[in-house]
């Protein structure tokens, strides 16, 4: 395969450079500060959670939102789940079984074990890039440890973050990893939708 030398690589990539801002310059902006963080923890196609009911240890009690955005609740059959919040769940869980008079004053409690319809994705130089479950906590140190660490060329000191604001625009900050796991910077929680690219270093 052809090489291009360093002397004339330069102009190529700041071409390249020139063309991708002028696409992207209208949805995406650098920012040394992201973002604030938007937590979403309603429920989803592949969710998985729990339910418990007082006084009833045999009923099933993990369930998986379909694709159609509902589960298959005991007694009372096809429930819509999908874009509501853990406490609505329970809210129209418990509705139900009072309307179908399964029982006069029903306790119900809601766990997410997996969010699996919210992800992360992590790009370039990690041993497995891909996208990851997000968890409520998810930090971005934590989240390279689970995509396999840095491989041996990567720039821990140029690890981009993206984020996609309230407003649909793409910010992107750029962060330090070796910075941040010495305490000078802090470790910034991500929310779903994020995407971490790890660029290689420089030679």
């Amino acid at each position: 395969m052809a090489s291009i030398s360093a002397t004339r690589a330069w102009p190529f990539c700041f071409c390249i450079a020139l063309l991708t801002s002028a696409c992207t310059k209208q949805n995406a902006s650098r920012v040394s500060v992201l973002p604030p963080l938007e937590t979403s923890t309603t429920l989803g196609a592949g969710d998985v959670f729990t339910v418990s009911v007082v006084g009833e240890k045999d009923l099933p009690s993990e369930f998986r939102v379909q694709p159609d955005g509902s589960v298959d609740f005991p007694y009372i059959k096809r429930v819509k789940v999908a874009g509501l919040e853990p406490q609505e769940v329970v809210d129209v869980l418990r509705a139900k079984l009072l309307e179908a008079k399964i029982y006069t004053d029903p306790q119900l409690s809601l766990l997410i074990k997996q969010y699996n319809s919210k992800r992360v994705n992590v790009l370039g130089e990690v041993a497995k890039p891909g996208t990851l479950t997000w968890s409520d906590g998810m930090r971005l140190v934590e989240v390279i440890s689970q995509a396999g660490g840095f491989t041996a060329i990567a720039d821990r000191d140029n690890v981009v973050l993206m984020r996609v604001d309230r407003t649909g625009r793409i910010v992107t900050v750029s962060l330090s990893v070796e910075d941040i796991t010495e305490g000078r910077e802090p470790n910034p929680p991500l929310q779903a939708g994020d995407t971490v690219r790890v660029n290689q270093r420089a030679f």
